[in-house]
């Protein structure tokens, strides 16, 4: 049984966490079309620890409630990057199906493996992604790349897979794999935020179902989705994610880019110490 009643200061500081994560995750949204899964999946580990929760679990209730989060933020920032002719339609008719095959598949194994295994696949996804955006050249959108659809819908299912298994929407996955395809970065981006709700909309529902009658979560848990963090968490990504993609559009690309591989390889370091610490 998870102990809520030690003290009044403990709902202060878990409050005050969830609205500053809101806050970040909203700009990391909009500015990097990642979600803000990249910002609130760890910070909630991090408090999740603290209430105690059982690490077998920890990360399963982080990545659903993140998820839940995503679907209001990823509306929002998806909403404003469309209005500047940034979101790829017909990329997400093509490629949305086999994400969602994805999502279920990742959601399934999600919601029964070892937590531990989650924050592995989270460490080392991030830092790979780092890696990619930091390093890689610039592309044109004339070099870009169109391959046949039996690849998009091995690409969309990997996608979809760990983007559910590590609780994040589609940018920190999809916009280096679509700038390495040639897409404009900012096109990538207000294309991942959509992607962002198709992989979320599953993935919590999917969550929620998982951890129906699982032992030791938090109070005002439906399955491994947090409610009550998720209260909090979602009036801020909404309100901070049109302010993200507004800094999106007027910096250049290549600081875009450095901005998202320093903050995945961050979080990315943060995962591995809690691994093997």
């Amino acid at each position: 049984m998870i102990d809520l009643g030690s003290g009044a200061h403990l709902y202060l500081i878990w409050g005050s966490a969830m609205l500053f994560a809101g806050v970040v995750g909203g700009i990391m949204a909009g500015l990097l079309g990642v979600g803000g899964g990249i910002v609130i999946v760890p910070v909630l580990y991090h408090f999740l620890s603290v209430m105690g929760v059982d690490e077998s679990m920890r990360m399963q209730i982080a990545v659903a409630t993140s998820l839940t989060t995503i679907i209001a933020t990823a509306l929002s920032s998806t909403r404003s990057h469309y209005k500047k002719g940034a979101v790829d339609v017909a990329l997400l008719k093509r490629w949305g199906p086999a994400i969602v095959v994805g999502v279920i598949i990742g959601t399934a194994i999600g919601g029964h493996v070892d937590g531990r295994v989650l924050t592995a696949v989270f460490a080392v996804v991030a830092l790979l992604v780092a890696a990619n955006m930091m390093l890689a050249r610039d592309r044109s959108t004339d070099s870009q790349k169109n391959p046949p659809k039996s690849v998009w819908a091995v690409l969309g299912v990997l996608a979809g897979g760990l983007s559910a298994m590590m609780g994040i929407g589609g940018g920190t996955i999809c916009v280096p794999l679509l700038s390495f395809l040639g897409y404009d970065i900012r096109k990538a981006v207000g294309t991942a935020a959509a992607i962002g709700l198709i992989i979320a909309l599953p993935g919590t529902i999917g969550y929620a179902m998982s951890g129906i009658g699982i032992e030791g979560r938090p109070p005002f848990s439906v399955g491994y989705v947090n409610v009550l963090a998720a209260a909090l968490l979602i009036p801020m990504t909404v309100l901070f994610a049109p302010v993200g993609a507004r800094i999106a559009h007027s910096i250049p690309q290549r600081a875009l880019r450095i901005c998202f591989g320093l903050f995945l390889l961050i979080t990315s370091i943060r995962m591995f110490h809690d691994l093997i610490f």
